[in-house]
């Protein structure tokens, strides 16, 4: 029987023990692993989540039954401290000798530290196992309410950013280059995610060089230069990592200039004897830190100790990924930074939604070559697909970015469109015909089955979108649905929680857990169910305010110095001029910087969070309310001046807009939504632009829904034509409810509309032919929307504990007087950080 010993017992070290006794040909083998971890193997990709609920048991990749089960020998808190390849034997710090007939380094990395005077002071964190986390959580409830720098902004830094927020206490992310995550963005795309990052509370430092940590046994602050300081109370390092080769060097393998064991295509070091995979293996000259490239790797290294010669690495490893960095999509892929001699560049930026997307593209047009997506990246998936299979452009390449120039359809097809060779999850390696197959041959109808069979998804998690999308298509071509459960603590869809919720008269997220759910809930599942509640009981955010978002839970939109904005409704953008003199009176006393929306109303921004409540009692009093800009839920109707005013036109179009307005007030959904009301078909209002939108015409109002702006943005669809003012409104009134019940949490009404099957017809057929025969329910539940109608804002002003939440500090009354301002015609705007 010949021996394989594994060292570490990381993702990549499990991942080989995983492909190992996967295989048919191994009952001849011995399969030891070391792991100096006190625990079994656990996912460090989704290591952040353990802030959830401290458990790191959700984080096991499997439990020890499972090594037992597959005949492994596994030693946790036990490191090989030395190898002996003339005798192939490894020993451990417990004295323990084992002999090898291959020995498989899996030791993967270490964070860097580098070499700053002062770095062993108390309060310096690295980020990297569950112990370091506990460590830090250990101290940061020492210092609540403090300040935490992060050295570092690549992905690590802005991965520990996000636990720094966790923990209740102001994030600081010092970066050494000029912007952030510099091996993946470039300048444009790195300043959009700076800014988006700003004005969630981060303060972002660049070009910083830290000269020494300040202190006296403890940090107090970083100093970067003469009178150059940050005071903080805690520090975590992100700086990147390096290898953990220091066996290999021992043992007199082959290393690189600057670390890592050098490998051959098939795993080899350059005694053939030992092999290395993951981040510890320098392969191509180059230290590979995704998943991905390690999990093949590990296929490789199993492959080549059964004796499977045809088995080798690429020869170029994909570096494409996708993130969700502190809830921003960032993502990546090909060759992301274009030079002009290679090919063109097409670049999208809305710096209002903080979005960029760049794509790449050969000097012809013809061929896909890479791109840099930041802040929305849901088309990742399938132009990874299109780059990595060579699939043809069409004749506009800028609709893969920009969307259609027509009405509805999408600019990528079907994923079913994509070639059964296609590798979908390149973390295990899994195509689109293994998933199809799966679904088809195998019966396997949801993610969990289909992920279960395959292993798609299970890494990463970046290819679930798509494996979602091909186990859907596939069932259709059977004639079934797939159900979309909400997040891994609800077994069920947003859909199906609404109706549960409803029937069984839930009013609580604790009571809906506890009754159908499991865990402690999540980012996803928290306000997706607050609006659930707020759709059916018309609930305002402050009942719930632990489950809400941010902006919800404050109401008013936190901007990128930590301030805060203030939105007054103005019904269809009308306003007296004793309104007009009240909120520029208010502006003047709080020193708010104003400015006119696209959606006719005034937006006031630089509130600090003490002042929200004084500012909206004074504009309560002057019989203002909340504007909802902060909330999933009606933002605007836009108006023209109609007939009233306008020589063209042919309706009142202000009050319509004013009624439909106050009509819909406060009512939650999915996401935002808004409305126009133009008083002819000059269409001054943009009405087919909005989710819904009114235009007047001989004979009564054209009614369109399902139009959204935005990075991809689509015109509103006809739903009826030359019907009565009333008619519109019962009409709009079911579109919203049907939408309200039906939606994905998220999803606006384009693509709402645009993945209903039936499309337009179907919704036509639903609220207006009543083909369900709900239209009754529906209408009696937008009406008791319309009655039940609360101004959060006065609730918050009125209700002691609520006004209570509006303090800079948890245990101090004081206010925050680090904010800084600079002048910007005759107003001011956020000083920038630098």
């Amino acid at each position: 029987m010949k021996t394989v010993v594994v060292v570490g017992n990381g993702m990549v070290g499990f991942k080989f023990c995983e492909k190992f006794v996967a295989q048919s040909d191994t009952s001849s083998y011995r399969l030891i692993v070391f792991g100096e971890e006190p625990r079994v193997a656990y996912d460090r990709v989704h290591l952040s989540e353990f802030f959830e609920d401290g458990d790191a048991e959700r984080l096991r990749l499997a439990p020890r039954s499972w090594y037992e089960q597959n005949r492994i020998e596994l030693h946790t808190h036990e490191r090989v401290s030395d190898i002996d390849s003339d005798v192939k034997t490894v020993t451990t710090s417990k004295g323990k000798s084992v002999a090898y007939d291959y020995l498989v380094l899996a030791t993967g990395s270490v964070p860097f530290v580098p070499p700053i005077r002062g770095v062993e002071k108390n309060g310096v964190f690295v980020y990297r196992t569950i112990e370091d986390l506990q460590d830090t959580l250990a101290y940061a409830a020492t210092i609540k309410g403090g300040k935490a720098a992060i050295l570092g902004g690549g992905l690590l830094g802005l991965e520990a950013a996000k636990a720094v927020m966790d923990m209740g206490l102001e994030p600081h992310v010092v970066e050494f280059a000029p912007k952030l995550m510099p091996r993946q963005l470039d300048s444009r795309s790195s300043r959009v995610l700076q800014v988006k990052l700003e004005s969630m509370g981060i303060h972002i430092h660049l070009s910083k060089a830290t000269n020494q940590i300040l202190g006296n046994g403890k940090i107090t602050g970083m100093e970067f230069g003469e009178d150059d300081i940050l005071n903080v109370d805690m520090l975590v390092i992100s700086a990147g990592i390096r290898p953990r080769d220091e066996l290999g060097k021992n043992a007199g393998l082959t290393m690189g200039t600057r670390g890592g064991i050098v490998v051959n295509s098939r795993m080899e070091t350059s005694d053939p004897h030992i092999l290395a995979i993951g981040e510890v293996a320098l392969y191509n000259q180059m230290i590979y830190g995704l998943v991905a490239p390690g999990y093949e790797m590990a296929q490789v290294a199993v492959d080549r100790i059964l004796g499977k010669q045809e088995s080798v690495m690429a020869a170029e490893i994909d570096m494409s990924t996708k993130l969700k960095l502190i809830g921003v999509d960032v993502a990546s892929f090909g060759t992301p930074f274009m030079p002009p001699e290679k090919g063109h560049s097409i670049i999208f930026e809305n710096k209002t939604e903080s979005l960029y997307k760049r794509i790449n593209v050969s000097h012809d047009g013809k061929r896909l070559l890479g791109g840099i997506l930041v802040g929305e990246a849901e088309d990742y998936n399938m132009l990874l697909q299109m780059y990595q299979n060579e699939m043809s452009l069409p004749e506009h390449p800028e609709v893969l970015i920009i969307g259609g120039r027509g009405e509805g359809g999408t600019s990528f097809g079907s994923a079913m469109d994509l070639p059964d060779t296609a590798v979908v999850c390149s973390c295990e390696a899994v195509t689109k015909g293994a998933i199809c197959s799966s679904v088809l041959d195998d019966g396997n109808e949801n993610i969990k089955l289909v992920a279960k069979a395959t292993k798609a998804a299970t890494g990463c998690g970046g290819c679930k979108p798509m494996v979602a999308d091909l186990i859907t298509e596939s069932l259709k071509t059977i004639g079934k649905t797939l159900r979309v459960n909400l997040c891994e603590h609800f077994e069920y869809s947003r859909q199906e929680l609404f109706d549960i919720v409803k029937l069984r008269g839930i009013q609580d997220y604790d009571e809906l857990l506890d009754t159908v759910g499991k865990g402690h809930g999540c980012e996803v599942c928290k306000p997706a169910i607050a609006a659930i509640f707020a759709s059916i009981y018309n609930e305002t955010a402050n009942r719930q305010s632990t489950i809400q978002d941010t902006n919800d839970r404050y109401l008013a939109n936190i901007q990128r110095n930590g301030t805060y904005s203030v939105v007054p409704r103005v019904a269809g953008g009308e306003i007296t001029p004793k309104q007009l003199i009240a909120m520029g009176r208010i502006a003047e006393k709080y020193d708010l910087y104003t400015k006119i929306t696209g959606g006719q109303r005034i937006d006031m921004f630089g509130a600090k969070l003490h002042e929200l409540p004084l500012i909206w009692e004074e504009l309560i009093k002057e019989g203002f309310e909340t504007g909802q800009a902060y909330g999933k839920s009606l933002r605007t109707v836009k108006s023209c001046v109609g007939s009233t005013w306008c020589r063209y036109g042919m309706d009142e179009s202000v009050s319509f807009a004013v009624e439909i307005e106050n009509r819909y007030k406060g009512i939650r959904s999915p996401h935002k939504f808004k409305g126009g009301v133009s008083g002819c078909i000059r269409e001054c209002a943009e009405a087919r632009g909005k989710d819904f939108g009114f235009i007047a015409v001989e004979g009564g109002w054209n009614v369109y829904v399902g139009g959204n702006g935005g990075a991809n943005p689509k015109h509103a669809i006809l739903l009826a034509e030359k019907v009565a003012k009333e008619t519109a409104i019962t009409y709009v009134d079911r579109f919203i409810m049907f939408y309200i019940k039906t939606a994905l949490p998220l999803q606006r009404t384009a693509p709402w509309l645009e993945k209903l099957e039936g499309g337009i017809t179907y919704l036509q057929n639903v609220i207006i032919n009543d083909s369900l025969g709900i239209v009754d329910e529906l209408d009696a539940e937008m009406q008791a929307l319309v009655d039940s109608y609360k101004c959060e804002w006065t609730e918050a002003v009125e209700t002691p504990e609520i006004r209570e939440r509006y303090t800079h500090f948890v245990n101090s009354e004081e206010t925050d007087d680090n904010i800084e301002f600079v002048s910007l015609r005759a107003q001011k705007m956020p000083k920038a950080w630098v």
